[in-house]
């Protein structure tokens, strides 16, 4: 291992190094305009702003909170606490008014970094507690407890098993958690990041997923300045137009995604162009590597022309979207992990995928497979390594929970293994359906199915009753129909229902056949990571006739009022 590597196993360090090393590369940018920093400017704004921090007694051990889309000056709010042992806690800004109050009230917040259009959000109630409410935008006060002026917020160098980070998620569970990350932690999926892909400061990032999510957080924030790279930032939602417009100007050579992202191109753009010409049809049958070959060229001109690496996170990629992308020899790579590790577990790189698999294990990082069942040769990831969280913050019992008693972290993941070390996800454990005889049906090879269908946007598999029930997002808009054509609307969404369900299961064993279809009038709700929120859909049944909370589940804020009676 390098002097550097061994070196950096705090973000103190990290600081030290690269704005020292890289003290006149571009940091950031914000797409369309000139804000942004270099490293010393950098450096010299985050020195400016911890020290304003201690004026008002907010020193090492602190807690600070986080509340921005994404900009240059999210990461000079999280560099002027961890340097100097303060805690950063960054919340997702797509989250409820009543998700920020609980986020703040149990981490014990003291100030927080806002920007303009998620001040809304913050409660009067919030706002009052804290000693300082800061502008994110401008750096300026907004609100300020002067009893609070004391110039004794003393900073320290945190030391590597310190707490660096409390990241609030919950998951697909509905069941809020703060996890804890160390120094150690951020900087070992740094070094595991640099061993998935070696990036350099000539390297140019864009970045589209929520900094306050830890796959973002330690991949698009931390290893860039590691490398001494620029990331680049989009003012507006990254919808195809903003999105395309800023690939033009940036030319990234790395992105961060989700599988959504990319199936959408897939889904809506490939496949209807093959669809719409003879000839592409034509040697889709007969000359179909050639096809992808030629659309690949097309993919990574579309995306600036310089792009080496496309990272993909955050749940499964559709197989069927993987081995085009693999045909298409576009570079993509595939990770694999969970806030508590800080995220990765395992990794493929560009040059090593293989579809189906989440890759070996990330450097650094011990993987295993627990309980395997010997007839199929599933078992649950287990992980150890310097990645793995200190614990949920104020919550040992559930702490204790994920852990082996001989201290491997449990994913709660269930998966295969070849033997080449290459872990292939079959679903998660909390997902799994025990069917009537004992078998295992896992709810997410059925949605595969389902979503492959060409009307079909999303679909989640439940399990109500002991039947299997298929809840459907088409992709036009089903719901929409006049008063004198309801019997032909109700005629056409029963025959829609009924060839759902022919064809699936047509393609699926005898356990895993669905025996209901529900139609969502609404888009499912999803966390950061375009992952749809099962339990919210759980328990009951909506119909097309519904108008209000069409899915029939509790909304963000019952969520959050029912996790605050827990805790």
């Amino acid at each position: 291992m390098k002097l550097r590597e061994r070196y950096i196993d705090t973000l103190g360090k990290l600081y030290e190094y690269s704005t020292a090393i890289y003290e006149n590369n571009q940091l950031s940018r914000m797409v369309g305009s000139d804000m942004g920093y270099t490293y010393r400017e950098f450096r010299k704004k985050c020195d400016e702003i911890s020290a304003r921090l201690s004026r008002y007694g907010i020193g090492a051990g602190d807690r600070v909170a986080i509340l921005s889309q994404n900009m240059p000056n999210w990461t000079v709010a999280m560099f002027s606490l961890v340097p100097f042992g303060r805690v950063s806690v960054p919340i997702l800004p797509d989250s409820s008014e009543n998700e920020i109050t609980n986020i703040l009230t149990h981490s014990g917040s003291k100030a927080v970094f806002v920007s303009k259009r998620l001040l809304p959000k913050l409660s009067k109630e919030c706002q009052d507690r804290m000693v300082l409410v800061i502008d994110i935008e401008t750096f300026e006060i907004i609100r300020r407890d002067d009893s609070a002026f004391t110039c004794d917020g003393w900073v320290r160098q945190p030391q590597p098993d310190d707490l660096a980070t409390i990241i609030y998620t919950s998951g697909t569970t509905g069941n809020a958690k703060g996890v804890m990350l160390s120094h150690r932690n951020l900087c070992a999926n740094i070094m595991a990041s640099l061993h998935a892909h070696k990036c350099t400061e000539k390297d140019v990032w864009m970045s589209i997923l929520p900094m306050a999510h830890a796959y973002e957080l330690s991949i698009g924030v931390l290893y860039p300045i590691f490398c001494g790279a620029c990331v680049y930032y989009i003012q507006k939602p990254p919808t195809p137009t903003v999105l395309l417009s800023a690939l033009k100007e940036v030319r990234p050579t790395v992105m961060l995604s989700v599988p959504l992202i990319i199936e959408k191109i897939y889904k809506n753009s490939v496949i209807p162009t093959i669809r719409r010409s003879r000839v592409l049809r034509w040697m889709h049958r007969h000359m179909r590597g050639l096809l992808c070959r030629l659309i690949g060229l097309k993919l990574k001109a579309t995306f600036g022309g310089r792009l080496k690496f496309f990272g993909i996170g955050g749940s499964k990629l559709d197989i069927h979207v993987e081995e085009f992308l693999k045909k298409a020899r576009f570079p993509y790579a595939i990770g694999y992990g969970l806030t508590e590790t800080a995220p990765l577990i395992c990794n493929a790189g560009v040059k090593y995928t293989r579809p189906g698999s989440t890759g070996v294990a990330a450097y650094g990082v011990t993987v295993k497979l627990m309980n395997v069942n010997p007839d199929t040769g599933e078992g649950e990831i287990v992980a150890k390594g310097d990645n793995v969280m200190l614990g949920y913050y104020k919550d040992p019992a559930r702490t204790r929970t994920v852990f082996t008693d001989d201290g491997w972290f449990r994913t709660n993941d269930l998966a295969t293994v070849d033997d080449k070390g290459r872990y292939y996800i079959k679903g998660r454990l909390s997902n799994m359906i025990l069917g009537p005889s004992g078998e295992n049906i896992y709810p997410e090879e059925i949605e595969n199915v389902i979503n492959n269908m060409e009307e079909v946007n999303e679909s989640i598999v439940l399990e109500r009753n002991g039947r299997l029930v298929a809840l459907v997002q088409f992709n036009d808009n089903i719901i929409d129909w006049n008063q004198e054509g309801e019997d032909q609307f109700f005629e056409k969404l029963e025959a829609r229902k009924e060839a759902i369900m022919n064809y699936v299961n047509k393609h699926v064993n005898k356990f895993s056949k669905i025996r209901e279809v529900e139609v969502m009038k609404e888009p499912f709700e999803k966390t950061a990571t375009q992952k749809i929120r099962r339990f919210k859909y759980k328990s009951r049944k909506q119909s097309p006739e519904q108008s209000e909370n069409p899915s029939g589940a509790r909304t963000t804020e019952e969520a959050a009022e029912k996790e605050d009676s827990r805790n």
